[in-house]
């Protein structure tokens, strides 16, 4: 599977170019590019108590819209974050938008950094989709600081991570390290995009993009500059990594998350 990790600047409340800086690189995808994966809420950067309710966009709204009407033309993938408006709750979402321009996947952010509270209400749920011969599942930025997320994922049998990402400094690191780890741990392979640039109350983003192996080496990284970064999996690093044992199955705790099964094919462990 050939990826491309848009490590791009974003602008924070400012929906229309931030829409267009993802049609542009979703127009200039290289060919044999199966999916791009953007920063977390890059169409919306992201939104205050006093803004979300001004940003925030149904799915089915116009910034959605255009994004899946690019991809469906382009014949690319495209995992793209979010501020959703579901009713009168928000949510910090990615969704994975098939080379069709169908929703395959979303996923609403479980653990909400101390910026996001009062703003977005936490998702409940974990969820995968097959999705060019693989088992992807998606986390956002603060969520891959805790081990259960992504052991919660590769309990559904995921194959591929997909984390968007909006980490700003000093803690940049503190992402980078962790992506290693539940790679490694959960013998998957696992796909950080972060954003570069700066951002309102002088923030600071410093990249780092990085796509890593079911081993835990890095296959491909980016540093603090935009970038689109091509990366490529292989599958053959799946069946080594879990050849002689797997971490799953030798687990002796198990978590504490109810299964769901859906029509669709669609598989999901929900926090209660």
């Amino acid at each position: 599977m050939q990826l491309e990790l848009a490590q791009i600047p974003i602008q924070d409340g400012a929906i229309a170019p931030n829409v267009q800086r993802v049609l542009d690189v979703i127009a200039k995808r290289a060919a044999g590019t199966d999916l791009i994966v953007f920063p977390e809420t890059t169409l919306s950067g992201f939104p205050t108590r006093d803004t979300v309710a001004d940003i925030a966009q149904p799915l089915d709204g116009a910034a959605l819209t255009r994004v899946r009407n690019a991809a469906r033309a382009a014949g690319v993938a495209v995992a793209v974050g979010l501020a959703e408006r579901d009713g009168n709750r928000f949510y910090n979402t990615t969704v994975l938008i098939d080379e069709r321009g169908e929703l395959a996947l979303r996923y609403r952010k479980t653990h909400l950094w101390a910026s996001d509270v009062g703003v977005f209400e936490p998702g409940d749920r974990y969820e995968v989709c097959r999705f060019k011969g693989m088992t992807v599942g998606m986390l956002i930025c603060y969520d891959i600081e805790f081990p259960e997320t992504a052991r919660a994922l590769a309990s559904l049998d995921a194959d591929l991570l997909l984390v968007t990402n909006g980490n700003m400094d000093p803690f940049g690191p503190v992402h980078r390290r962790a992506i290693v780890a539940r790679a490694m741990e959960n013998q998957m392979f696992a796909a950080l995009v972060n954003r570069t640039g700066s951002g309102d109350d002088n923030l600071v983003f410093p990249g780092e993009s990085a796509l890593i192996d079911p081993f835990g080496d890095v296959v491909c990284e980016a540093g603090a500059a935009e970038t689109v970064l091509p990366a490529t999996l292989d599958p053959a690093r799946l069946e080594g990594a879990r050849e002689h044992y797997r971490y799953l199955h030798d687990a002796r705790i198990a978590l504490d998350l109810e299964t769901l099964e859906g029509d669709d094919g669609r598989r999901a462990r929900v926090i209660r």
